[in-house]
């Protein structure tokens, strides 16, 4: 691929970005498969931070409210992506932070209990394991799994 230049970048970038959030990470990792020089990278993130293109806490917010209710994902999950993607540590605890418990029970809550219908298990205690190891698996905390399977074992006893 063929080096660009500054403004081919810049506009490029902004262009993706009027499309969708994307993290400065990103946009770095764009530039430098490009090859784009690092002085030229870092005036092209000034411009598309100075311009509200390119915002992580705008970016993190949305990636984590996606993440919970369309990918079924618990915070541990959403944290480690966030890590992933360079997100500054403070930006991920607050994000983090402004989950809502009870929707985050109530995405968790249908997840397992569709989960222990396909589940094949000789006891109880082995159906419980292995849904807990799911839920763990899927990144929840093992608090919320505690509350869900619960509710959960309370309503199948009535």
């Amino acid at each position: 691929m063929k080096e660009i230049t500054e403004q081919e970048a810049f506009l490029r970038l902004s262009a993706q970005c009027a499309q969708a959030e994307h993290c400065q990470f990103e946009m770095l990792e764009k530039m430098r498969r490009w090859g784009v020089t690092e002085e030229a990278q870092a005036r092209v993130m000034a411009r598309l931070v100075g311009g509200r293109f390119v915002d992580d806490e705008r970016y993190a917010r949305a990636f984590v409210k996606d993440k919970v209710k369309y990918n079924k994902w618990g915070r541990r999950k959403v944290e480690q992506a966030l890590w992933q993607k360079r997100i500054d540590a403070d930006i991920r605890q607050r994000v983090l932070d402004e989950i809502d418990t009870d929707e985050y029970v109530e995405v968790l809550r249908p997840l397992l209990q569709q989960k222990r219908k396909s589940t094949k298990a000789n006891s109880p205690y082995e159906l419980q394991q292995k849904l807990i190891r799911f839920a763990l698996g899927r990144g929840f905390d093992f608090d919320a799994i505690r509350e869900c399977l619960d509710v959960d074992d309370a309503d199948t006893e009535m």
